[in-house]
């Protein structure tokens, strides 16, 4: 049976340097919670804690408590520790869980079977099509999606689970919940707490620094089934989430790219790795088991037929890549004048099918 906790405990324990969720077991093996807090200095050094720990919990930070507990008086704010009952079963089974949790929206989402989703914080349009049409098809099926609210992919991944069903998202944030970063993502914050959850192991008052996001990773792979890496470079912070996944035996699955382009090495990095290559979110819930082989997001062969030859200009669609294509190639492809070419790629971009990029169009995949 877990021991039981206050608020007020968990915080005191928290303000401890260097104090782990296996520290605190083994102490309260021995001894009561009020026996540990209430413990002078000869007994604590018998326990081997250090004097910088001593010194933490002889003498606390009471602001940074009466900072906390005035955020916690918010009626949709919680804070979870590593005992209670609402504490995800999966992250606590973590080599390094998080003595508790920092929670904004509703904290019983956290129980939910998630998928982790990570990539550049530049990724390019391709990316960031891909990112948002996973997480909506992957939320339509029941997966929560989990990020870190950074630029890009991740904030590409909430916005298409939340077309999906406002419940269907977490961020984990390296932040203090006080606080949102990057700065605009107030509006994305704010749809996100409405029916989902935002979560950080960092007090409210905490800015953001270099050291705290690899400590967030590890919970958003520690809180998830699995962890999807949609477009990445090398080295990246996408990988670390995707290394300390592979550590805590979550599966890792990567979408592949150019060859050419940087922002894809990651994802080819993984998959020589050994993460699973993905092309659609049909592969990813039969890997988890989640419809035994027949998916309802597959698009039968005739209508996704059908839809294609609807659309004008063949030849033209036909020569513009998925990669950035020029005007300069498309019309020496199409031997079509510049101002014909310009009209049709119009056209087609109002009808959704490309897009403008730096540089000439892309293709765009159609669902």
């Amino acid at each position: 049976m877990l021991p039981s906790l206050s608020v007020v405990q968990y915080l005191l324990l928290a303000g401890v340097p260097r104090f782990s969720v296996q520290r605190l077991q083994a102490a309260l093996s021995h001894c009561s919670i009020d026996q540990l807090l209430s413990a002078d200095e000869t007994q604590l050094q018998a326990w081997q804690f250090s004097p910088q720990q001593i010194s933490a919990l002889r003498q606390p930070n009471q602001a940074r408590i009466n900072l906390a507990l005035a955020w916690l008086e918010q009626s949709d704010c919680h804070l979870i520790g590593c005992f209670d009952a609402l504490y995800p079963e999966c992250l606590r089974n973590i080599q390094r869980p998080p003595l508790l949790l920092f929670v904004r929206g509703n904290p019983a989402l956290l129980a939910k079977p998630q998928l982790a989703m990570v990539g550049s914080r530049h990724a390019g349009l391709s990316g960031l099509n891909h990112a948002k049409d996973f997480a909506q098809q992957l939320a339509q099926q029941g997966l929560t999606i989990t990020s870190g609210m950074a630029l890009g992919i991740d904030a590409a991944a909430h916005k298409g689970a939340l077309l999906a069903r406002p419940d269907a998202t977490i961020a984990v944030v390296a932040t203090g919940l006080d606080r949102v970063y990057p700065k605009r993502h107030q509006q994305l914050a704010h749809e996100i707490v409405q029916q989902g959850a935002i979560v950080s192991e960092f007090w409210p008052g905490t800015a953001a620094k270099a050291n705290h996001f690899p400590r967030r990773n590890r919970i958003i792979s520690g809180l998830s089934q699995a962890v999807l890496v949609v477009q990445a470079g090398l080295p990246s912070g996408s990988l670390l989430t995707a290394n300390y996944a592979a550590e805590q035996g979550r599966d890792v699955f990567a979408v592949p790219g150019s060859i050419d382009d940087p922002l894809h090495a990651g994802c080819h990095h993984l998959i020589q790795q050994g993460a699973k290559l993905v092309t659609s979110p049909v592969d990813i819930m039969e890997e988890l088991g989640g419809f035994g082989g027949q998916s309802p997001l597959a698009l039968p062969a005739v209508e996704q037929n059908m839809q294609e030859q609807d659309l004008p200009y063949r030849q033209l669609l036909d020569n513009v890549s998925y990669e950035t294509t020029s005007i300069d190639e498309l019309v020496l492809s199409t031997q079509q004048p510049v101002d014909a070419v310009l009209a049709q790629l119009t056209e087609l971009e109002i009808l959704g099918v490309v897009a403008v990029v730096p540089g000439g169009y892309v293709k765009l995949r159609r669902n």
